[in-house]
């Protein structure tokens, strides 16, 4: 931004990251607050976290802040390990090419690769891959620590990786840490242990009724 200087050109550009990302970002946000309804434990330690670095009522006040929530970040890219976005992608070779296993493509082919089915292999992410544990990203020191790209391509990888993750990582921060910190956020209907959402069928992932919540106000009155 430091470098633009046509204030028209730079609006038309963050509007546009905006809109590629609405949809997006919604998806995420309802299978996160779908995961954390059935996970009281992460929400708690999500309001420690925030109440260490921020301070308790204290609204966030800088970007540095929201770098030092390494929980908060790790259970963002938890969430969309198991429930991401955008389920399924595909490529097509602009010239013949082979895959390191040693496949041969042909200039043309379209390769389709499934990150939902991806974050649910134990070969990939071990044998409780179906268990929602956000502490799979952080250190022993509870420093948030990124997993390889290829290996969680949930915003692609290597010259393709999104233009927009950074942006679309601190909405759903953001959102997620003011909703939380205010209010109480319940399911009208209580999950069960072995109940999964179901989705419409689309590029972007969609509850197929929604997600119905109780919202109650836990913000301490003045």
């Amino acid at each position: 931004m430091s470098i633009i200087n046509d204030e028209t050109y730079l609006r038309d550009i963050i509007i546009s990251f905006l809109l590629a990302g609405r949809d997006t970002v919604a998806s995420g946000l309802t299978s996160l607050f779908w995961l954390l309804s059935k996970h009281s434990n992460v929400v708690s330690a999500i309001k420690q976290e925030a109440d260490r670095i921020i301070g308790e009522n204290k609204e966030l006040t800088s970007f540095d802040q929201m770098k030092e929530l390494n929980y908060l970040q790790a259970t963002v890219y938890e969430s969309m390990r198991l429930y991401l976005p955008i389920q399924f992608d595909s490529k097509f070779c602009q010239n013949d090419d082979v895959l390191p296993d040693g496949s041969i493509l042909k200039k043309g082919t379209r390769v389709t690769y499934h990150p939902y089915a991806m974050g649910r292999i134990e070969e990939i992410w071990g044998e409780d891959c179906l268990e929602f544990k956000p502490e799979i990203w952080l250190k022993h020191d509870g420093i948030f620590f990124p997993q390889n790209p290829f290996k969680y391509p949930i915003f692609q990888a290597g010259f393709r990786v999104c233009l927009g993750k950074e942006m679309a990582l601190l909405e759903m921060k953001m959102v997620t840490l003011s909703l939380i910190r205010r209010f109480q956020i319940e399911l009208l209907t209580p999950p069960s242990p072995d109940q999964h959402p179901r989705f419409l069928p689309g590029l972007t992932a969609t509850f197929s009724d929604g997600l119905p919540v109780l919202v109650r106000n836990i913000q301490p009155q003045p």
